[in-house]
C-alpha cells in the first residue's frame, strides 16, 4: 500500500491550478484540498482535482503534511509562517519572498521547525537544462536570453523578479563561485516596472555572465550559451537541444577542425518533475535541488540588478 503525503495548495490561479492538477494525479499523494481569495476559482479547481476548497489557508493546518504556496511575491510571508510554524513541508514559488530580510525569515522558521523548503525555480527541472549542467565542468563566459512577447498577466511584477531571475539562479548553480561585481541596466516599456534588462555579473573565479531579459520582445528566445576552454555550449530551451563546439587537431593542418555536434534532448514537463522532486525529498530526507538557502542567493543578486537599474 502507498503511502500518501497529504498535501495543500494556497493560490489557484494560472499556476496553482496546474500544481493542484498535478498533485491530484500523482500516486503517492493525498490532495486535501486548495485555498484561493476567489470562491469561483476555488469551487472550479476543486471540482476538476476532486478535494475540498477553503477559503482561508488556516482551514488547512492539522489536515496535511507538505503545501504549494503559489500567491503573489508580497504574500509570501504572511501566507507562508503558520504552516512553517507547524513544521509543513513547502513548495514556494519563486522569488522566495520580495526582501533578503523577509526570505531570511522564511529560511530561519524552515529550518528551526524542521519542515523542508523548496523554492520553484521550475527551470532548474527543465531536461535541457539538466543535461547542460551535467556536461559542464568550468565555464569561464556565459550568455543568456529570456525574451518575450508582452502578457498582461504578470504586470504586477519587474522583468527581473519574473524572467532573469531563472537566469540567475541558473548561473549561480554553474558557476558555484562568490560574486565580486555586478553592472546593470534596464528600462520601463509599457508597465509602471521595468520591462526590458542587462545585467553582468562577474566572479571570484573569474567567470564572466551576461543575462538579458525582456518582455516586451517580438519573438519568443530562451537560449544560453556556456564557453569553457576549448569548449563551447548552447542550449535551446525552445527546441530542447544542445549544440556543442570544440576544436579538433588535423594533422598537416596549422590551425584546428572545429568540431560542432547537436543533440536533442528527450523533453519531460518541468513543473510535473519539480513537484515529483518535492515530495521525493519528503520521503527520503534529501535536500532540495533549489532549497531555501540557494532561492534566497538568487533574490540577493536579483534585488541588486534591480538597485543598480534604479527600480
Amino acid at each position: 500500500m502507498v503511502n500518501k503525503t497529504r498535501v495543500g495548495v494556497v493560490g489557484v490561479g494560472y499556476l496553482g491550478r496546474f500544481h493542484a492538477l498535478i498533485y491530484s494525479r500523482m500516486a503517492n499523494v493525498e490532495l486535501i484540498g486548495i485555498v484561493d481569495s476567489n470562491a469561483e476559482t476555488a469551487a472550479k479547481v476543486a471540482a476538476e482535482c476532486n478535494c475540498e476548497a477553503y477559503s482561508s489557508s488556516q482551514q488547512l493546518l492539522g489536515k496535511i503534511d507538505a503545501v504549494s504556496i503559489v500567491v503573489p511575491t508580497t504574500a509570501h510571508l504572511e501566507v507562508a509562517r503558520p504552516f512553517l510554524e507547524q513544521g509543513i513541508h513547502m513548495l514556494l514559488e519563486k522569488p522566495i519572498a520580495t526582501s533578503c530580510d523577509e526570505g531570511r525569515e522564511i529560511v530561519q522558521l524552515a529550518e528551526e521547525r524542521g519542515a523542508l523548503l523548496q523554492i520553484g525555480h521550475l527551470e532548474r527541472f527543465n531536461a535541457g537544462v539538466m543535461a547542460l549542467a551535467d556536461r559542464i565542468s568550468r565555464p569561464r563566459f556565459i550568455e543568456a536570453h529570456r525574451m518575450g512577447e508582452f502578457v498582461a498577466r504578470a504586470t504586477d511584477v519587474d522583468v527581473v523578479s519574473d524572467l532573469m531571475i531563472h537566469d540567475i539562479d541558473i548561473i549561480l548553480s554553474l558557476v558555484n563561485s562568490e560574486i565580486t561585481s555586478i553592472a546593470a541596466a534596464g528600462t520601463r516599456v509599457l508597465t509602471s516596472h521595468i520591462d526590458i534588462a542587462n545585467a553582468r555579473l562577474e566572479f571570484a573565479n573569474g567567470a564572466v555572465a551576461n543575462v538579458i531579459a525582456s518582455r516586451v520582445s517580438e519573438k519568443k528566445l530562451r537560449r544560453i550559451r556556456v564557453f569553457e576552454e576549448n569548449l563551447y555550449q548552447s542550449l535551446d530551451f525552445i527546441e530542447q537541444r544542445i549544440e556543442t563546439a570544440y576544436p579538433k587537431s588535423t594533422p598537416g593542418s596549422e590551425w584546428p577542425e572545429i568540431i560542432v555536434e547537436k543533440v536533442d534532448i528527450d523533453p519531460i514537463k518541468p513543473l510535473d518533475t519539480e513537484l515529483a522532486a518535492f515530495i521525493d525529498c519528503i520521503n527520503s530526507g534529501q535536500k532540495p535541488l533549489v532549497d531555501g538557502r540557494v532561492g534566497l542567493e538568487a533574490l540577493a543578486v536579483a534585488l541588486k540588478v534591480k538597485e543598480i537599474i534604479g527600480q
